[in-house]
């Protein structure tokens, strides 16, 4: 099953709409509640990552038997230090976005935590890239 929807920039009263929906995705079609806890963890941290620092993008979503393979491409600005933004509690964030209870640093730490293989291609003004795999079968994943 493929599902992809867009991400707006900037709209935290729909941030979480899409990582909601993937997740009564997979309830439906039976994907163990383990998996479906990390998967959803890490696409709610890249969610509101589109939503807080890019100027939006989409979230495309490849659910198979074994595996979930989720893409999220954004428009940009980019990371400009992909290891520094992937320090525990190190954020860009505006005082804006920390006030609505976003922006403590965590998002791609746990993304990393989360996902059994990852990839990110980005850099300073240019689109961010994330690729994310997620095994379903107990012996091939980190849950």
């Amino acid at each position: 099953m493929h599902v992809s929807y867009e991400v707006r920039a900037g709209d935290f009263s729909n941030a979480g709409n899409v990582s909601s929906t993937v997740k009564g995705i997979m309830k439906k079609l039976g994907i163990a509640p383990v998996h479906i806890k990390r998967i959803i963890v890490a696409l709610y941290e890249a969610e509101v990552n589109v939503v807080a620092h890019s100027f939006g993008g989409e979230i495309s979503c490849v659910i198979e038997p074994d595996s979930v393979e989720i893409v999220v491409a954004d428009t940009g600005p980019g990371i400009p230090d992909l290891e520094l933004a992937m320090t525990e509690g190190w954020s860009t964030a505006t005082p804006e976005v920390r006030e609505m209870g976003f922006g403590a640093g965590m998002g791609l730490s746990n993304i990393r935590k989360n996902a059994d293989r990852l990839s990110i291609d980005t850099g300073e003004n240019s689109p961010t890239r994330i690729n994310m795999h997620f095994a379903l079968n107990e012996g091939e994943s980190n849950a």
